[in-house]
């Protein structure tokens, strides 16, 4: 069956864009940091711009240092490229295209006791918000304003991939480095080793009630360009799409949905598929046809 295969797919394309995002392979037993010309460009998903294997920045480091400075000049570069993302791929890339995503997953196939979605991780899903607003605009704006430097409040004190991808392999790879550690990275490790716990018994646990980047993105579900729709003369309303997803989702495409096609699997009346933006319609491809015919005719 066609839907058989998407998780598959999917899961070669996390690997890929995981790749793609880490391509300076010797910067890990280097111990060095990329600083060439490509990492002044924001990759979509979450990646730590001091992973030695990083040639892109992190949208939501780029985001917290461009509203820190927001008092110089307005952060066109760096919002108008999130707003690109999220308007042509929304939540596809939480699904896709994030490496952090995909390391959840991969934990939550070892064998544990999983906690199901329930009304209590609907009402979590919306702290990811709050940590968006607070570490993620209010802090930095209010250093930048009030103390005259900007602070990465998420990156500095919460950001579990960038303890991950950056801060252990840096010190790992250069002793020097160790030396400064001190209480904050014992609690960026400690904070890491407990998500990533919890990701084992809990699906995506960090994607579903922490991460700001899912969070703006959200803001884009329903709108975006490629992503899931629901033809809904097919669909007979059973449910089986909102039961299977492990994520905390109301209806597909919603701001929840990571828009993986997990769903269309167990879609029985097959009303789940996938935007077709390129796909010409009916109007379009008879104007062009009257066009070559005219051409062909001069």
């Amino acid at each position: 069956m066609k839907q058989g295969k998407i998780p598959m797919k999917r899961r070669l394309i996390q690997l890929a864009s995981a790749l793609i995002y880490n391509a300076n392979l010797k910067g890990f037993g280097e111990g060095s940091i990329y600083q060439g010309e490509l990492k002044g460009l924001c990759v979509p998903g979450l990646n730590c711009y001091s992973c030695p294997g990083a040639i892109g920045a992190c949208p939501l480091g780029s985001l917290q240092s461009a509203v820190g400075s927001i008092r110089g000049k307005l952060p066109f570069y760096v919002l108008g490229l999130l707003i690109l993302f999220g308007l042509f791929l929304g939540r596809l890339i939480c699904g896709f295209l994030c490496p952090f995503g995909l390391i959840q997953e991969l934990l939550h196939k070892i064998p544990a006791p999983k906690i199901k979605k329930n009304r209590i991780t609907r009402i979590l899903s919306y702290v990811k918000y709050i940590i968006l607003a607070v570490f993620v605009l209010y802090l930095p704006l209010y250093y930048g304003y009030h103390k005259g430097y900007p602070l990465p409040a998420f990156c500095k004190y919460i950001c579990p991939a960038g303890t991950l991808e950056g801060g252990i392999p840096l010190t790992g790879a250069d002793p020097s480095l160790r030396v400064m550690l001190g209480a904050l990275f014992s609690w960026k490790v400690a904070l890491m080793l407990g998500i990533l716990a919890a990701s084992v018994v809990l699906y995506r646990f960090f994607c579903r009630f922490l991460c700001p980047l899912g969070a703006i993105y959200s803001l884009f579900a329903g709108i975006s360009v490629f992503g899931l729709k629901v033809q809904e003369e097919k669909c007979t309303r059973c449910g089986k799409c909102i039961r299977h997803c492990r994520m905390d989702v109301k209806r597909v495409g919603d701001r929840e949905c990571i828009q993986c096609g997990d769903c269309r699997s167990v879609c029985d009346a097959d009303a789940i598929s996938w935007k077709r933006p390129l796909k010409k319609c009916r109007v379009c491809s008879e104007s062009m046809e009257k066009e070559n015919v005219s051409a062909h005719e001069n």
